[in-house]
């Protein structure tokens, strides 16, 4: 049994199902004239707006092994307003093309010949969050983990070492969102066994990670301010940078350049 809900009807199911949940009637602007013992919508809510059958909404969410359309996705989409990434994410776990979807050309990026050779904080990681090459800088930031662990990990060091709560600023919030961007790339490789293995191994061995897991988050990867709280620096701020190759979504590079004031003291 596939328990960390990547693969088969019963993940669409499940995603559906949370994400009628976490809406609001008000979210859609559905007045509420009663008291309501369902949280979020309703199923014949969402299966009005989306044009189709409660029982055929019902089934879904259920898990049965149906037949759906990419229009039928197309509505409950837009009735459940995904965001983006949720919407790729829907079409990718019922294995459908998004009919809405437009070719962006890729932009090209330049490459960096090698992490080694960046002065600022820089590391790559893999599919499963391995970090597969560092520089000291990166050394430096992560004090007392990088360079001591034989396989160093970052989701397992965020979830499972004792210094991430201490140097990662606004820990829970960090943590949720790199959970939800994991599950974001993870649907691209459903039957990868290293990375089932891996989402396996983090949901049995961290109740946190298991939490943030099964509330079927997802946000692609994106840069932006990164606070933390070094032993010997004080609190530093960097603009993180990644990129991730369109043709390889598996191999991500991080860079942290620092603000123009990275040093000063941060409000709790």
């Amino acid at each position: 049994m596939d328990k960390t809900g990547l693969t088969g009807p019963e993940a669409l199911g499940t995603f559906l199902r949370v994400k009628r949940e976490s809406t609001s009637p008000e979210m859609l602007g559905i007045p509420v004239l009663s008291r309501r013992r369902t949280k979020g919508l309703r199923r014949e809510e969402v299966a009005q707006m989306s044009g189709i059958s409660t029982t055929w909404y019902t089934w879904l969410e259920q898990g049965r092994d149906i037949t759906v359309s990419a229009q039928t996705l197309s509505g409950i989409a837009i009735a459940l307003q995904l965001k983006p990434a949720e919407r790729e994410y829907l079409f990718l776990l019922a294995h459908k093309s998004d009919p809405l979807s437009e070719q962006v050309p890729a932009v090209e990026q330049t490459i960096l010949s090698t992490v080694h050779h960046v002065s600022e904080p820089c590391y790559l990681l893999d599919l499963t969050w391995q970090v597969l090459a560092w520089n000291k800088g990166a050394e430096t930031l992560f004090s007392g983990w990088l360079g001591t662990e034989p396989a160093p990990n970052m989701m397992t060091f965020m979830f499972q070492h004792p210094l991430a709560r201490t140097l990662v600023d606004n820990w829970e919030a960090r943590a949720r969102r790199i959970v939800a961007e994991l599950r974001s790339d993870a649907i691209h490789y459903p039957k990868d066994s290293t990375l089932n293995a891996f989402v396996q191994q983090m949901i049995d061995n961290s109740r946190d990670f298991r939490e943030f897991w099964s509330q079927q988050q997802v946000i692609v990867r994106e840069g932006g301010e990164r606070v933390f709280h070094h032993a010997v620096k004080g609190d530093v701020t960097y603009r993180q940078l990644s990129w991730q190759l369109a043709s390889n979504r598996a191999l991500k590079m991080i860079m942290l350049v620092p603000e123009s004031d990275s040093q000063h003291s941060v409000t709790r």
